[in-house]
């Protein structure tokens, strides 16, 4: 089962976003085409168990995903090796924890790189007023419009037709 991770700072509004509209765009799509895939998210420098932001909740129940239940965790407690991609929101958390898991390397990129092929940072909104949000939100899920297709070619296995 593939196994992807979504990285930001707290771990309270960008990677939660990305791991629930991820969530979503698989389940809008046949399991043949998809597979079965574990989205999680963690963050950089979070602490554990906050909840998401109140306005990462209002973009995300206007989007019909529902954050009510996250709880943040910190990137020290996650176990790397369990995933076959990590995707972090900005280009210094990507480099940070290449630094930090040197044997994963490859495996860790920025969401931008693995939907255009060019990092570039997804902006922190927090403080921000809620048209940034959804700003954000729109942007993450156009991001993993483009990276969903390369990722499922990847990693989700071939059809069998020998069958």
């Amino acid at each position: 089962m593939p196994a992807l991770l979504f990285v930001c700072t707290a771990n309270r509004i960008r990677s939660p976003l990305a791991e629930y509209l991820c969530r979503a765009r698989l389940n809008g799509l046949a399991p043949e085409q998809t597979g079965n895939w574990r989205i999680e998210s963690a963050g950089a420098w979070a602490q554990a168990g906050l909840p998401a932001t109140q306005s990462a909740i209002i973009v995300a129940t206007q989007a019909g995903l529902d954050l009510s239940r996250h709880r943040s965790r910190p990137v020290e407690i996650v176990d790397f090796g369990d995933y076959d991609l990590v995707l972090t929101m900005e280009q210094g958390q990507r480099d940070a924890l290449r630094t930090e898991h040197p044997q994963m390397r490859e495996r860790i990129r920025t969401l931008a790189e693995a939907a255009v092929g060019i990092p570039y940072d997804v902006a922190d909104p927090i403080g921000q007023p809620l048209d940034q949000y959804e700003a954000t939100l729109r942007e993450i899920d156009n991001l993993l419009a483009r990276a969903l297709p390369r990722l499922l070619r990847t990693f989700s296995p071939p059809n069998d037709t020998t069958g």
